[in-house]
């Protein structure tokens, strides 16, 4: 296939093939939602176990870790837009 093609938007795909990749992608996003709200509660967690029973641990740099993550995971998508690589969507 001609690379050029794709980058002058003359080439739109059968949806047959992008509605599989659609769902994959919602089922995705949804599983990166659920595992960033699950690290953060699992970071509070443990900070606050620590808080009670005298510990002193830093847990900044779990918390960032995983907030780092949620960002990259929410940017994904837009990023990949801006960069012009969604060359499969076709409700342009």
């Amino acid at each position: 296939m001609n690379a050029g093609l794709l980058m002058a938007g003359d080439y739109t795909p059968p949806s047959t093939a992008t509605t599989p990749l659609d769902t994959v992608l919602g089922y995705l996003a949804w599983l990166v939602t659920a595992a960033g709200v699950a690290g953060l509660m699992i970071v509070g967690t443990r900070m606050a176990i620590a808080l009670k029973t005298g510990d002193a641990e830093e847990h900044l740099k779990e918390f960032l870790i995983v907030l780092g993550a949620c960002v990259i995971a929410a940017c994904a998508g837009p990023i990949v837009q801006f960069v012009g690589l969604d060359f499969w969507n076709i409700s342009k």
